[in-house]
């Protein structure tokens, strides 16, 4: 699902951005490099992602009204509460406008229960809650 690739590559993938979501991306873009400097930048599912030890962490693209946010597990968004009033939260997904920037403190949280999750999955814990 995921291939390695070069951080150019990554910023070639923005240029089919313009304007305020290229600003946009771009801002999210370094705002992760600057969390996890170490990591491998990818395309996951057709899309910019960063990778630690082989397993996905975080990941971004834009669309036609919206920039979207990726934490490559359906389980993330629901371990934290107090998002920004003009992002969308689903389940696998964190929607926001076009011309608003992430906080690069939500980025960090985002992507520290992401890379909890994955230590526990290695660890055989999950702090996932099981469906009732």
């Amino acid at each position: 699902m995921s291939r390695k690739i070069s951080q150019s590559e990554i910023d070639q993938h923005l240029k089919k951005f313009t304007g305020e979501q290229l600003e946009t991306l771009q801002h999210l873009c370094e705002t992760i490099r600057s969390i996890v400097p170490h990591a491998q930048e990818t395309i996951s599912y057709g899309m910019p992602a960063f990778e630690i030890d082989g397993k996905v962490v975080a990941g971004f693209n834009g669309f036609k009204n919206h920039c979207s946010y990726f934490p490559h597990s359906g389980s993330v968004l629901e371990e934290l509460e107090d998002f920004p009033e003009w992002c969308e939260v689903s389940k696998g997904t964190l929607k926001f406008p076009i011309g608003k920037k992430l906080p690069k403190s939500l980025v960090q949280k985002l992507i520290s229960v992401r890379r909890k999750q994955i230590a526990e999955k290695q660890n055989g814990r999950s702090s996932v809650k099981p469906k009732k």
